[in-house]
């Protein structure tokens, strides 16, 4: 009798630490994948995909300064993160400049992200934000482009709760549709700035 109360107490605290521990296993899980990067350097390039207005694509803005972010709208922080920082940096900016950069938000998760929930989504941050997503054949050619990864979560089809890991880089795209850097996931909006500013100031004729 004592050995049964013993490996019930036992089993019970080893289920009770596992679920303590899930959470943060899963966190940390989206927090590595966030900073994951390819050891092939990204060759970027065009792409187009749908917005709740219609197709749009990269070389709509061959004449501004463009910011891709990829993502998806039921992140529950690194995106919210991200996109809040380029919102912030967005504000510091003149009209002048805000005229000469577009911002893009490309989700992973087209299974949820309709254009229409994205264009919502996107218009929260109030930054003029442009939110786009595509087939799963679409956008695996764009991610593997542009050295993004991500990953679904969702063992049950019937599952609409399920995560995604990605990774979360900020890709800066020049006038004339040539990537130039990839920025780190919770770079500050001071440092956002910076960069915007700086390759305005490189792409002025």
């Amino acid at each position: 009798m004592k050995k049964f109360i013993f490996f019930t107490v036992l089993l019970g605290i080893v289920i009770g630490l596992f679920i303590l521990a899930w959470p943060f296993s899963q966190q940390n899980s989206e927090q590595t994948t966030a900073h994951l990067i390819l050891n092939d350097k990204p060759v970027g390039g065009d792409f187009t995909l749908k917005s709740a207005q219609g197709p749009v694509s990269l070389s709509d803005f061959n004449d501004k300064l463009v910011l891709v972010y990829f993502g998806y709208t039921f992140c529950p922080d690194i995106c919210p993160t991200n996109l809040g920082n380029l919102a912030l940096a967005y504000r510091q900016l003149s009209e002048d400049e805000k005229a000469k950069l577009q911002i893009l938000f490309v989700s992973v998760d087209s299974n949820r992200d309709t254009p229409q929930r994205l264009k919502q989504y996107a218009d929260y941050f109030n930054s003029g934000i442009i939110g786009l997503t595509g087939s799963k054949a679409e956008l695996d050619d764009i991610v593997n482009r542009y050295g993004v990864v991500y990953m679904i979560h969702q063992e049950d089809p019937k599952d609409e709760h399920y995560s995604v890991d990605h990774s979360a880089f900020t890709y800066v795209i020049t006038p004339g549709g040539e990537l130039a850097t990839q920025l780190p996931h919770a770079t500050s909006p001071d440092d956002f700035v910076k960069t915007i500013r700086t390759y305005l100031t490189q792409t002025q004729p």
